[in-house]
């Protein structure tokens, strides 16, 4: 496995359309791996190939449910009207975050990493990420998406937590 170099915001690679997946080879597990090695690398959930310069329908999530997700050939679907609105970033919009309004709830369709299909529901947060990971596939990154503005990520929430009492436990 090796990590793979993330592109980012003005590289006209993340603005195309990507192309389906006809059949899944060895090269295509390697990417796979080499994702899913780059995503955890830059502390992501979700990650698609159009972000490693790979304009095919590929993403992969992991939420830190205990599951990992490939989605081949996927095709996400909101279920019901309810919404969910929050902080969202993008590896490919370092340092920056903004406010996103996405489904609460989508059905997910795609294909694995043997090309067996299979789908889900999915809520919450991995509903965010897998609209979110499917943008990407179509040229859109969420930055189009935000309401308001683009904000500088920050760390004030570490404030919040006593580092004296951690020491004290030691």
């Amino acid at each position: 496995m090796a990590l793979r170099t993330i592109r980012v915001i003005g590289d006209p690679i993340l603005e195309k359309e990507c192309k389906p997946i006809k059949a899944v080879s060895d090269r295509t597990k390697e990417l796979i791996m080499d994702m899913f090695e780059t995503m955890y690398d830059a502390n992501g959930v979700g990650l698609a190939a159009p972000q490693v310069g790979i304009l095919r329908q590929l993403f992969v999530v992991d939420i830190g449910d205990g599951k990992r997700y490939v989605c081949i050939n996927p095709t996400v679907t909101a279920i019901g009207e309810e919404e969910q609105t929050g902080e969202e970033g993008c590896l490919s919009v370092p340092g920056k975050e903004g406010v996103v309004t996405r489904p609460m709830k989508v059905h997910v369709k795609a294909y694995d990493i043997n090309m067996e299909p299979y789908e889900f529901d999915a809520e919450g947060l991995l509903a965010r990420a897998m609209a979110h990971e499917n943008d990407h596939l179509h040229g859109v990154l969420y930055t189009t998406k935000v309401e308001g503005e683009l904000e500088d990520v920050t760390y004030e929430n570490l404030e919040e937590y006593d580092f004296d009492e951690e020491e004290e436990e030691a």
